[in-house]
């Protein structure tokens, strides 16, 4: 892993590969490493760059709160460090809620926007509660019940669910706690998409448990230029579960 100062605290990265500089952000619990079955498939095309979040993997975390914005802010910041100007921007779940905030606080250096198992709406004020609760659960609990607990929403594959919870139980109860206040506050970004005039990709599961087809959808409905990939029998994980077809999509943002 390679690493940076980025706004005041320690950013962990991988880079790898040539072509278009290509961002990938990944979704809560996780860190970086989701990403590596697709990363083979694409660094003959792009210049990856596979941040982990703050207070995720290797990256430190500030005892401030921290919002959708600021992991938008550091990603800008650990461009800016390795002088890219422009990039298309990709995230899962919760990374796609990040990368959208990086479309609307940075616009002029996104090339194309992916989103993975994501959606652009806001949290209904009963899932910002059970989020600000379960924040409050990991900071007294730690990590093990979300270890135990995530992996089987995320997808219906045995051994993945193994991998998976191996990798939650390395991360940190802040980091956990401070990303589900920070996707209890992010803003809806529904209105982001009207009129959006880039390159987007939209890759989802229809067996997603956690953030319904309809969401991926909908967004595509609204941009004419967009390009909706449906993955049979795939849950929550396109990147894990079907890395040739996510990969595939993905390489419509070259």
């Amino acid at each position: 892993m390679l690493k940076t100062s980025v706004n005041g605290i320690s950013i962990a990265y991988q880079r790898r590969g040539k072509g278009t500089p290509l961002v990938l952000l990944h979704g809560y619990p996780l860190d970086h490493t989701i990403w590596e079955p697709v990363a083979a498939l694409l660094e003959n095309d792009f210049d990856l760059i596979m941040p982990d979040l703050r207070g995720f993997g290797e990256s430190h975390i500030t005892e401030a709160k921290f919002s959708m914005a600021d992991y938008a802010a550091d990603v800008a910041g650990l461009l800016d460090k390795l002088a890219i100007q422009k990039a298309a921007i990709v995230g899962h779940s919760m990374g796609g809620y990040a990368a959208l905030a990086f479309v609307r606080a940075y616009p002029r250096r996104v090339l194309g926007l992916g989103l993975v198992s994501s959606q652009t709406l806001a949290d209904t004020p009963e899932k910002k509660t059970a989020r600000y609760q379960e924040a409050e659960h990991v900071m007294a609990e730690g990590v093990k019940d979300v270890a135990e607990g995530m992996p089987v929403k995320l997808t219906e594959d045995k051994r993945l669910q193994v991998t998976l919870k191996e990798l939650i139980l390395r991360q940190s109860p802040e980091g956990l706690a401070g990303a589900l206040r920070a996707m209890a506050d992010r803003p809806d970004m529904t209105s982001l998409m009207t009129g959006f005039p880039l390159p987007l990709v939209l890759v989802h599961g229809l067996a997603d448990g956690m953030i319904p087809i309809e969401r991926a959808e909908n967004v595509n409905e609204a941009v004419p230029q967009s390009r909706l990939t449906e993955l049979i029998n795939v849950g929550h994980m396109p990147m894990m579960e079907a890395p040739q077809l996510t990969a595939k999509a993905l390489k419509a943002l070259q």
